[in-house]
Protein backbone atom coordinates (compact mmCIF):
# COMPACT_ATOMS: atom_id res chain seq x y z
CA UNK A 1 0.00 0.00 0.00
CA UNK A 2 2.29 2.38 0.78
CA UNK A 3 4.18 1.70 -1.86
CA UNK A 4 1.78 1.80 -4.36
CA UNK A 5 1.08 5.17 -2.80
CA UNK A 6 4.77 6.40 -2.94
CA UNK A 7 4.55 5.47 -6.87
CA UNK A 8 1.55 7.46 -7.56
CA UNK A 9 2.96 10.51 -5.92
CA UNK A 10 6.12 10.03 -8.18
CA UNK A 11 4.07 9.67 -10.95
CA UNK A 12 1.73 12.20 -10.41
CA UNK A 13 4.69 14.96 -10.91
CA UNK A 14 5.85 14.58 -14.46
CA UNK A 15 1.90 14.27 -15.23
CA UNK A 16 1.51 18.09 -13.69
CA UNK A 17 4.82 19.08 -15.96
CA UNK A 18 2.72 17.64 -18.86
CA UNK A 19 -0.46 19.92 -17.53
CA UNK A 20 1.58 22.83 -17.72
CA UNK A 21 3.16 22.32 -21.01
CA UNK A 22 -0.34 21.76 -22.72
CA UNK A 23 -1.89 24.85 -20.45
CA UNK A 24 0.58 26.80 -21.28
CA UNK A 25 0.90 26.11 -25.50
CA UNK A 26 -3.04 26.14 -25.74
CA UNK A 27 -3.26 29.14 -25.26
CA UNK A 28 -1.10 30.77 -27.56
CA UNK A 29 -3.09 28.75 -30.26
CA UNK A 30 -5.97 31.01 -29.26
CA UNK A 31 -6.22 34.21 -31.70
CA UNK A 32 -6.02 37.76 -30.66
CA UNK A 33 -2.67 39.52 -29.50
CA UNK A 34 -3.26 40.64 -25.69
CA UNK A 35 -1.04 43.38 -26.22
CA UNK A 36 -3.63 44.76 -28.03
CA UNK A 37 -6.57 44.70 -25.49
CA UNK A 38 -3.77 46.58 -23.17
CA UNK A 39 -3.36 49.60 -25.90
CA UNK A 40 -5.47 52.49 -27.55
CA UNK A 41 -6.57 51.51 -30.85
CA UNK A 42 -4.38 54.30 -32.38
CA UNK A 43 -0.94 52.97 -30.16
CA UNK A 44 2.43 52.96 -32.14
CA UNK A 45 4.62 50.15 -33.43
CA UNK A 46 6.96 51.51 -30.76
CA UNK A 47 4.36 51.48 -28.48
CA UNK A 48 3.52 47.73 -28.99
CA UNK A 49 7.66 46.37 -29.14
CA UNK A 50 7.53 48.46 -25.30
CA UNK A 51 4.92 46.49 -23.79
CA UNK A 52 5.97 43.60 -25.24
CA UNK A 53 9.58 43.44 -23.73
CA UNK A 54 7.62 44.62 -20.53
CA UNK A 55 5.64 41.83 -19.89
CA UNK A 56 7.94 39.47 -21.86
CA UNK A 57 6.22 38.78 -24.88
CA UNK A 58 8.96 39.24 -27.05
CA UNK A 59 11.23 36.31 -26.01
CA UNK A 60 10.69 33.01 -27.67
CA UNK A 61 7.67 30.64 -26.59
CA UNK A 62 9.92 28.33 -25.21
CA UNK A 63 11.74 30.67 -23.26
CA UNK A 64 8.63 32.60 -21.90
CA UNK A 65 7.27 28.77 -20.98
CA UNK A 66 10.81 28.13 -18.98
CA UNK A 67 10.39 31.62 -17.40
CA UNK A 68 7.01 30.95 -16.33
CA UNK A 69 7.33 27.10 -15.05
CA UNK A 70 10.52 28.48 -12.69
CA UNK A 71 7.90 31.53 -11.44
CA UNK A 72 4.87 28.95 -11.31
CA UNK A 73 7.09 26.43 -9.13
CA UNK A 74 7.34 28.95 -6.42
CA UNK A 75 3.71 29.78 -6.46
CA UNK A 76 4.45 33.51 -9.00
CA UNK A 77 1.89 32.69 -11.75
CA UNK A 78 2.58 36.36 -12.95
CA UNK A 79 0.43 39.18 -12.63
CA UNK A 80 -3.16 39.86 -14.69
CA UNK A 81 -2.86 42.16 -17.75
CA UNK A 82 -5.91 44.06 -16.80
CA UNK A 83 -6.05 44.33 -13.08
CA UNK A 84 -2.21 43.75 -12.31
CA UNK A 85 -3.19 41.74 -9.42
CA UNK A 86 -1.06 38.44 -8.47
CA UNK A 87 -2.62 36.20 -10.51
CA UNK A 88 -2.47 33.46 -7.68
CA UNK A 89 -4.28 35.34 -5.13
CA UNK A 90 -7.18 35.71 -7.99
CA UNK A 91 -7.06 32.24 -8.87
CA UNK A 92 -7.37 30.58 -4.84
CA UNK A 93 -9.77 33.34 -4.23
CA UNK A 94 -12.04 31.96 -7.20
CA UNK A 95 -10.94 28.64 -6.52
CA UNK A 96 -12.57 28.65 -2.62
CA UNK A 97 -15.45 30.25 -4.08
CA UNK A 98 -16.09 27.80 -6.44
CA UNK A 99 -15.27 24.91 -4.18
CA UNK A 100 -18.48 25.94 -1.98
CA UNK A 101 -21.03 25.28 -4.35
CA UNK A 102 -18.95 22.28 -5.63
CA UNK A 103 -18.93 20.97 -2.59
CA UNK A 104 -22.77 21.40 -1.82
CA UNK A 105 -23.23 19.83 -4.60
CA UNK A 106 -20.87 16.73 -3.97
CA UNK A 107 -22.97 15.83 -0.77
CA UNK A 108 -26.81 16.19 -2.57
CA UNK A 109 -25.37 14.50 -5.26
CA UNK A 110 -23.34 11.83 -4.24
CA UNK A 111 -26.00 10.89 -1.40
CA UNK A 112 -28.99 11.14 -3.90
CA UNK A 113 -27.15 9.33 -5.84
CA UNK A 114 -25.65 6.51 -4.20
CA UNK A 115 -28.97 5.62 -2.14
CA UNK A 116 -30.94 5.98 -5.20
CA UNK A 117 -28.61 3.80 -7.75
CA UNK A 118 -28.94 1.26 -4.62
CA UNK A 119 -32.37 0.40 -4.83
CA UNK A 120 -32.29 0.56 -8.14
CA UNK A 121 -30.34 -2.02 -8.20
CA UNK A 122 -32.18 -4.14 -5.84
CA UNK A 123 -35.38 -4.04 -7.31
CA UNK A 124 -34.17 -4.62 -11.04
CA UNK A 125 -36.40 -4.54 -12.96
CA UNK A 126 -39.07 -3.26 -11.30
CA UNK A 127 -41.05 -0.09 -11.83
CA UNK A 128 -38.54 1.26 -9.13
CA UNK A 129 -35.64 0.71 -10.95
CA UNK A 130 -37.66 1.67 -14.47
CA UNK A 131 -38.12 5.48 -12.60
CA UNK A 132 -34.73 6.04 -11.15
CA UNK A 133 -32.92 4.67 -14.71
CA UNK A 134 -35.03 7.39 -16.33
CA UNK A 135 -34.51 9.96 -13.69
CA UNK A 136 -30.65 9.24 -14.32
CA UNK A 137 -31.33 9.59 -18.04
CA UNK A 138 -32.79 13.01 -17.88
CA UNK A 139 -30.10 14.02 -15.56
CA UNK A 140 -27.56 13.12 -17.87
CA UNK A 141 -29.14 14.01 -20.68
CA UNK A 142 -30.12 17.86 -19.55
CA UNK A 143 -27.42 20.53 -20.74
CA UNK A 144 -26.30 22.43 -17.23
CA UNK A 145 -26.44 25.84 -18.53
CA UNK A 146 -29.74 24.98 -20.10
CA UNK A 147 -31.33 23.82 -16.87
CA UNK A 148 -29.72 27.33 -14.97
CA UNK A 149 -31.68 29.42 -17.58
CA UNK A 150 -34.72 27.73 -16.88
CA UNK A 151 -34.35 27.44 -13.07
CA UNK A 152 -33.69 31.33 -12.79
CA UNK A 153 -36.40 32.11 -15.53
CA UNK A 154 -38.41 30.02 -12.91
CA UNK A 155 -37.42 30.55 -9.34
CA UNK A 156 -36.03 34.14 -9.76
CA UNK A 157 -38.00 35.76 -12.86
CA UNK A 158 -41.46 34.34 -12.28
CA UNK A 159 -41.44 33.52 -8.93
CA UNK A 160 -38.98 35.76 -7.07
CA UNK A 161 -38.28 33.58 -4.35
CA UNK A 162 -34.56 33.13 -5.08
CA UNK A 163 -31.74 35.83 -6.59
CA UNK A 164 -30.39 35.25 -10.15
CA UNK A 165 -27.48 36.18 -10.16
CA UNK A 166 -24.14 36.81 -7.32
CA UNK A 167 -23.06 35.98 -4.55
CA UNK A 168 -24.66 38.26 -2.10
CA UNK A 169 -24.80 41.89 -0.81
CA UNK A 170 -21.37 41.10 0.68
CA UNK A 171 -19.74 39.46 -1.32
CA UNK A 172 -17.34 36.47 -1.42
CA UNK A 173 -15.40 38.21 1.02
CA UNK A 174 -17.71 37.53 4.13
CA UNK A 175 -19.86 34.66 2.71
CA UNK A 176 -21.41 32.53 5.18
CA UNK A 177 -22.90 29.15 3.78
CA UNK A 178 -25.24 28.88 7.27
CA UNK A 179 -26.94 32.38 6.78
CA UNK A 180 -29.51 32.20 4.67
CA UNK A 181 -29.63 35.71 2.99
CA UNK A 182 -26.36 34.80 2.00
CA UNK A 183 -27.26 31.12 1.45
CA UNK A 184 -29.72 31.78 -0.86
CA UNK A 185 -27.74 33.08 -4.00
CA UNK A 186 -26.16 29.34 -4.15
CA UNK A 187 -28.85 27.51 -3.69
CA UNK A 188 -29.83 27.59 -8.07
CA UNK A 189 -26.10 27.36 -9.13
CA UNK A 190 -25.71 23.75 -6.52
CA UNK A 191 -29.03 22.74 -8.23
CA UNK A 192 -27.70 23.34 -11.52
CA UNK A 193 -24.08 21.23 -11.19
CA UNK A 194 -25.51 18.62 -9.64
CA UNK A 195 -28.04 17.12 -11.74
CA UNK A 196 -25.36 15.84 -14.26
CA UNK A 197 -22.84 14.28 -11.72
CA UNK A 198 -26.48 12.89 -10.09
CA UNK A 199 -27.23 11.03 -13.01
CA UNK A 200 -23.99 9.56 -13.62
CA UNK A 201 -23.60 8.40 -10.69
CA UNK A 202 -26.64 6.74 -10.13
CA UNK A 203 -26.40 4.80 -13.36
CA UNK A 204 -23.14 3.81 -12.21
CA UNK A 205 -24.00 2.75 -8.64
CA UNK A 206 -27.11 0.89 -10.02
CA UNK A 207 -24.75 -0.96 -12.49
CA UNK A 208 -22.59 -1.81 -10.31
CA UNK A 209 -24.34 -3.25 -7.25
CA UNK A 210 -26.76 -5.02 -9.93
CA UNK A 211 -23.55 -6.77 -11.28
CA UNK A 212 -22.37 -7.75 -7.99
CA UNK A 213 -25.75 -9.04 -6.34
CA UNK A 214 -25.59 -11.34 -9.73
CA UNK A 215 -22.93 -13.11 -8.66
CA UNK A 216 -22.56 -16.72 -6.91
CA UNK A 217 -21.25 -15.55 -3.22
CA UNK A 218 -24.91 -13.78 -2.59
CA UNK A 219 -26.68 -16.80 -3.71
CA UNK A 220 -24.41 -18.53 -0.84
CA UNK A 221 -24.90 -15.38 1.39
CA UNK A 222 -28.37 -16.10 1.23
CA UNK A 223 -28.16 -19.91 1.95
CA UNK A 224 -26.47 -18.78 5.08
CA UNK A 225 -29.62 -17.37 6.15
CA UNK A 226 -28.50 -13.48 6.30
CA UNK A 227 -31.14 -11.16 5.84
CA UNK A 228 -32.16 -8.66 2.60
CA UNK A 229 -30.11 -5.73 4.49
CA UNK A 230 -27.21 -7.85 5.08
CA UNK A 231 -26.93 -9.05 1.98
CA UNK A 232 -27.23 -5.58 0.15
CA UNK A 233 -24.40 -3.88 2.53
CA UNK A 234 -21.77 -7.13 1.38
CA UNK A 235 -23.00 -5.95 -2.39
CA UNK A 236 -22.99 -2.38 -1.93
CA UNK A 237 -19.05 -3.03 -0.24
CA UNK A 238 -18.27 -4.88 -3.26
CA UNK A 239 -19.01 -2.61 -5.84
CA UNK A 240 -17.80 0.78 -3.79
CA UNK A 241 -14.43 0.90 -5.57
CA UNK A 242 -15.78 0.83 -9.09
CA UNK A 243 -18.29 3.67 -7.65
CA UNK A 244 -15.74 5.50 -5.66
CA UNK A 245 -14.11 6.00 -9.05
CA UNK A 246 -16.66 7.99 -10.61
CA UNK A 247 -17.28 10.08 -7.67
CA UNK A 248 -13.82 11.18 -7.69
CA UNK A 249 -14.10 12.59 -11.80
CA UNK A 250 -17.45 14.10 -10.90
CA UNK A 251 -15.96 16.10 -7.81
CA UNK A 252 -13.22 16.79 -10.43
CA UNK A 253 -15.64 17.69 -13.05
CA UNK A 254 -17.54 19.66 -10.73
CA UNK A 255 -14.56 22.00 -9.69
CA UNK A 256 -13.15 22.64 -12.92
CA UNK A 257 -15.77 22.20 -15.60
CA UNK A 258 -18.12 25.26 -13.99
CA UNK A 259 -17.62 27.70 -16.20
CA UNK A 260 -21.10 28.06 -17.91
CA UNK A 261 -22.50 27.79 -14.62
CA UNK A 262 -20.95 30.48 -12.97
CA UNK A 263 -21.09 32.55 -15.50
CA UNK A 264 -24.93 32.49 -16.19
CA UNK A 265 -25.47 32.87 -12.15
CA UNK A 266 -21.99 35.62 -12.23
CA UNK A 267 -20.78 33.27 -9.54
CA UNK A 268 -17.21 34.62 -8.78
CA UNK A 269 -15.43 31.40 -8.95
CA UNK A 270 -12.98 30.14 -11.17
CA UNK A 271 -15.44 29.17 -13.92
CA UNK A 272 -15.92 32.92 -14.23
CA UNK A 273 -12.44 34.48 -13.42
CA UNK A 274 -11.64 31.96 -16.33
CA UNK A 275 -14.88 33.41 -18.58
CA UNK A 276 -12.97 37.20 -18.39
CA UNK A 277 -9.57 36.29 -18.71
CA UNK A 278 -10.74 34.68 -22.60
CA UNK A 279 -12.90 37.57 -23.23
CA UNK A 280 -9.87 39.74 -22.06
CA UNK A 281 -7.13 38.31 -23.38
CA UNK A 282 -5.57 37.82 -20.31
CA UNK A 283 -3.34 35.34 -20.96
CA UNK A 284 -0.78 35.30 -17.38
CA UNK A 285 -4.66 34.84 -15.29
CA UNK A 286 -5.82 32.67 -18.05
CA UNK A 287 -2.69 30.03 -17.98
CA UNK A 288 -2.53 30.27 -14.31
CA UNK A 289 -6.42 29.81 -13.92
CA UNK A 290 -6.38 26.64 -16.24
CA UNK A 291 -2.88 25.46 -14.32
CA UNK A 292 -4.40 25.25 -10.89
CA UNK A 293 -7.51 23.55 -11.86
CA UNK A 294 -5.74 21.03 -14.26
CA UNK A 295 -3.28 20.10 -10.89
CA UNK A 296 -6.40 20.18 -8.60
CA UNK A 297 -7.87 17.48 -10.85
CA UNK A 298 -4.53 15.45 -10.81
CA UNK A 299 -4.59 15.55 -6.85
CA UNK A 300 -8.47 13.96 -6.87
CA UNK A 301 -7.39 11.66 -9.02
CA UNK A 302 -4.51 10.37 -6.97
CA UNK A 303 -6.87 10.66 -3.77
CA UNK A 304 -9.63 8.72 -5.45
CA UNK A 305 -6.71 5.97 -6.32
CA UNK A 306 -5.43 6.16 -2.91
CA UNK A 307 -8.65 5.71 -1.29
CA UNK A 308 -9.59 2.90 -3.76
CA UNK A 309 -7.00 0.58 -2.72
CA UNK A 310 -7.90 1.60 1.01
CA UNK A 311 -11.27 0.69 0.75
CA UNK A 312 -10.78 -2.66 -1.12
CA UNK A 313 -7.43 -4.50 -0.16
CA UNK A 314 -8.40 -7.38 -2.68
CA UNK A 315 -6.88 -4.47 -5.21
CA UNK A 316 -3.81 -5.59 -5.87
CA UNK A 317 -1.56 -2.76 -7.12
CA UNK A 318 1.86 -3.80 -8.76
Amino acid sequence: MWYYALRRVLLAVPIALGVTMICYGLVYLAPGDPIQALLPPDASQEDVVVMKKLYGFDKPVPVQYALWLSRAATGDLGRSLQTGRPVFGEVTSALSNTIVIAACAVVIAFTLAFVLGTIAAYHLGRPTDRAVTAAAVVGVSIPNYWLGIVLVIIFAVNLGVLPATGMGSKGSTSFDLFDWEQAKYAILPVITMTMVPLGIIMRTTRSAVAEVLSQDFIEMLRAKGLGPLSVLRHAVRNAAPQVLSVMGLQFGYLVGGSILVETIFTWPGTGFLMSKAIMTRDLPLLQGTILILALTFVFINLVVDLAQTAVDPRIKRS
